[in-house]
């Protein structure tokens, strides 16, 4: 079975700031005055003048829009919609809502990952419907990222199969957890990276990394949520890598899936082995333990920021075009018309 990415990241994807402002500062998601941005609520209205959607009538699915998310989730409770505290999700509703004169319960926004709290995302991927047809994607691609803060970028815009699913039809998921690994912080950082001034043992971290691989029951790793439905412990671990690039330790994740805080709880326990405070042979343990309780004993979860989602993989015949829809959007660059002066 092949599979494909709908962003395609190298072994190394730094994910540093979004338009960071001049003073290295993010706009506030509730203050989008500088930013020609939305809120969920009190946002200023853009008027979109140049949004003319092809008048097609579709059939009662309507057609379906596949969207690639990158998103700084320092400001944000996480992904899920709410609307105090803002979400990624709320902000991008709202967008969409002003882009296409759509409601919220007409649009059927969908994410592929529940990004937690402070967590960050460079390949996030949602779907969403709309009644009409474009004929093209660069427009509105243009108006979304207009409408959306300087933290929230819409990388790509794409027409989806209309059996495309953003979350159910996922494979596979890449998460990256950065860790700062020096007694003083680089300031440049300090937003993508977790610090850890005691020194780790990257081969020790690597060979317990490698008892995760392979499928498990993670009851040991996930944190009960109020607002999720049970679901299946038993993940797939492809691969985690421990990568040092200098004093920046890199810990890169691809599973089937993933359980509520579970990325963060496995690194929470390689950060702890890193520190040689336990040894390696202890993962297997936990993971046979089934019992939250158990992992707590030896450590916390890691801190969110240090977290990102990068990437997230689907068989290939679900990210086919369909046809009669416009082509991929992936932005479009200005152009200044060359100047021509008279003769004299």
């Amino acid at each position: 079975m092949s599979y494909a990415a709908v962003v395609v990241g190298s072994a190394f994807v730094p994910y540093l700031p979004l338009n960071p402002n001049p003073n290295g500062s993010l706009p506030s998601p509730n203050n989008t005055s500088n930013t020609g941005g939305v809120g969920c609520g009190g946002a200023e209205e853009t008027h979109l003048s140049t949004m003319k959607p092809t008048v097609t009538v579709a059939a009662s699915s309507g057609f379906k829009w596949r969207l690639v998310i990158a998103y700084d989730g320092t400001h944000y409770s996480g992904w899920q919609y709410q609307q105090s505290p803002p979400t990624i999700q709320c902000i991008v509703e709202k967008a969409l809502t002003q882009a296409t004169k759509l409601e919220r319960k007409d649009l059927l926004l969908v994410g592929a990952s529940r990004t937690d709290k402070g967590v960050h995302a460079l390949g996030q991927v949602a779907h969403f419907v709309t009644p009409f047809n474009y004929d093209s994607l660069e427009s509105i691609h243009a108006a979304l990222n207009g409408l959306l803060p300087s933290d929230i970028r819409v990388r790509e815009i794409s027409p989806a199969m209309p059996e495309f699913h953003a979350r159910f039809s996922a494979k596979r998921k890449i998460y990256h957890y950065k860790i700062y690994n020096d007694t003083i912080m680089d300031p440049f950082q300090h937003r993508y990276a977790h610090h850890s001034a005691y020194k780790l043992n990257a081969a020790v971290m690597r060979e317990a990394a490698s008892y995760f691989i392979g499928k498990h029951d993670f009851s040991a790793f996930v944190n009960a949520s109020h607002n999720d439905r049970v679901r299946d412990p038993v993940k797939n671990i492809f691969r985690f890598d421990v990568i040092e690039m200098g004093a920046l330790l890199q810990l890169e994740v691809e599973g089937s899936g993933f359980l509520y805080r579970q990325v963060r709880n496995m690194v929470a326990l390689l950060l702890q082995i890193g520190k040689e405070a336990i040894p390696p042979d202890i993962v297997p343990m936990i993971l046979a333990s089934r019992d939250r309780k158990e992992l707590a004993k030896y450590a916390l979860s890691a801190p969110p920021h240090g977290l990102c989602l990068v990437t997230v993989n689907y068989n290939e015949e679900h990210l086919g075009l369909p046809s009669s829809c416009p082509k991929t959007s992936f932005g479009r660059h200005h152009t200044i018309s060359k100047c021509k002066l008279p003769f004299y």
